[in-house]
């Protein structure tokens, strides 16, 4: 289990409705971000992910896991398309990419510490 059950009491929600979208920081220009959450031990940050259609970036990796769940639109990456409902885990430090959209998306995105 990732994550240790917490009770009700010590929940968080955000409407994400309620939230305005920002300039995405360490991403291509023109995407967009929503963030969610920031700091944790477990899943130090978490986002949405505007990007508009014809928006591309080149490889890149990271320091932690990061998890992708597509929740509108679709990119291509390494000759596959991710539509909307598609999840991908990306082991830390695994060089992803190049990412291109003709439709734009928004994804949701969590980097995270996994242990195995």
């Amino acid at each position: 289990m990732f994550l240790k059950e917490v009770s009700v009491m010590n929940a968080v929600s955000i409407n994400t409705n309620d939230l305005k979208w920002q300039a995405a920081e360490g991403y291509s220009s023109g995407a967009e971000e929503k963030v969610l959450s920031v700091g944790g031990s477990v899943a130090p940050r978490t986002i949405l992910l505007k990007i508009p259609p014809g928006w591309s970036m080149k490889a890149h990796s990271h320091v932690f896991t990061e998890l992708h769940y597509v929740l509108e639109g679709s990119y291509e990456s390494q000759g596959k398309t991710f539509k909307a409902g598609t999840y991908s885990i990306i082991p830390k430090e695994v060089k992803h990419g190049d990412f291109a959209t003709k439709t734009g998306a928004i994804i949701l995105i969590t980097w995270c510490t996994l242990k195995d």
